[in-house]
């Protein structure tokens, strides 16, 4: 299995750096974790110490929920991942926070809708 380590830095305004390609139409799973291919991520942002937002070529958003509150990913806003065969499981990969070198689980992804702002009310 190809083996990539990929720092995804993410900025305080929401925009980071591009991964890779195209959005995958739906994402693979393996047993019942949501699997995401690692080059369809456009950008991630952390939103804070628990949640990080995945941005897919194409629309997506996936939402994973760290199990707990990871040590300083809320003020690094940056972390890497360790990528076995392409793909990103939930619950079944861990995460190195940027600068500190905490390691934290990812928890399950969950499609995400961003709320509506007030502007289109």
């Amino acid at each position: 299995m190809k083996i990539a380590l990929i720092a995804l830095a993410i900025s305080l305004g929401g925009s980071g750096w591009a991964v890779a390609a195209e959005t995958s139409q739906s994402p693979m799973t393996k047993s019942n974790a949501v699997c995401l291919d690692a080059g369809h991520i456009d950008h991630t942002t952390v939103v804070d110490g628990q949640t990080i937002l995945f941005y897919m070529r194409g629309g997506k958003i996936w939402k994973n929920t760290l199990p707990e509150p990871c040590p300083g990913l809320k003020f690094e806003r940056a972390f890497s991942e360790e990528i076995n065969g392409d793909v990103i499981c939930s619950s079944m990969q861990m995460i190195r926070v940027m600068h500190t070198g905490a390691m934290c689980s990812l928890g399950p992804f969950t499609p995400y809708t961003p709320p509506a702002s007030a502007a289109t009310k």
